[in-house]
């Protein structure tokens, strides 16, 4: 599993945020939740990388699911994105100043939106691997996630029911939760389990070679 990749992702993001909260507090302006989406952007391109078993075809070998694998490292990934949303999520409640007139914006709407963020890199991901590609799995699966995020959230077509003020935070998270679901059925289909591929072929193979 990438670790380094996965936990520079999340760090260059936190790291970036801390620094333009810091940046904010002193000019006393206003830290908004566009500036969590973007510090996040590493976070999620670093997930792309995830899902790549690197010795799927030994592993397709054994006894196991070919899915155990991508989906193992996907659970491990779980808790440094919760971790990293957690924190970006801190840093933004503290660079809000204390008389702030209004209430600050609904986070679950936010939360919502980088969960499927995650959930549709996670799908290209796994899609990717499945295809003759799929040594160059996180290279394409990041860029095909950020074209993903940029349609949803600029086309008119989408943005009326993916972002604010457009639609309403309810339906903004209803939404983006819909689509999490969608992709999390497609990965589940794109992982789906192999058992004794190659060890069939071999088998297959080694009868046909056997002399008559």
């Amino acid at each position: 599993m990438p670790w380094a990749t996965l936990i520079t992702g999340c760090l260059a993001g936190t790291l970036y945020l801390a620094v333009m909260a810091h940046v904010a507090s002193t000019s006393h302006s206003p830290l908004g939740q566009g500036i969590v989406r973007f510090a996040f952007l590493p976070a999620v391109a670093a997930l792309a990388f995830v899902p790549r078993a690197p010795f799927r075809p030994l592993t397709q070998t054994t006894p196991v699911p070919a899915w155990v694998t991508p989906a193992g490292q996907l659970l491990l990934a779980a808790p440094f994105l919760a971790v990293t949303c957690w924190a970006q999520l801190r840093i933004v409640a503290h660079a809000i100043p204390p008389h702030a007139i209004g209430h600050p914006p609904a986070v679950y709407p936010l939360i919502a939106q980088l969960t499927g963020w995650c959930a549709v890199t996670v799908a290209a991901a796994a899609c990717v691997d499945r295809s003759r590609y799929a040594d160059l799995g996180g290279a394409i699966a990041a860029p095909v996630s950020f074209a993903a995020i940029a349609l949803a959230w600029y086309a008119p077509v989408t943005s009326r029911f993916l972002t604010e003020p457009y639609a309403t935070a309810h339906g903004v998270t209803v939404a983006w939760y819909v689509i999490a679901a969608a992709a999390l059925a497609l990965t589940c289909a794109a992982m789906r389990d192999q058992w004794h591929r190659y060890t069939r072929d071999f088998r297959l193979s080694s009868l046909q070679r056997k002399p008559s």
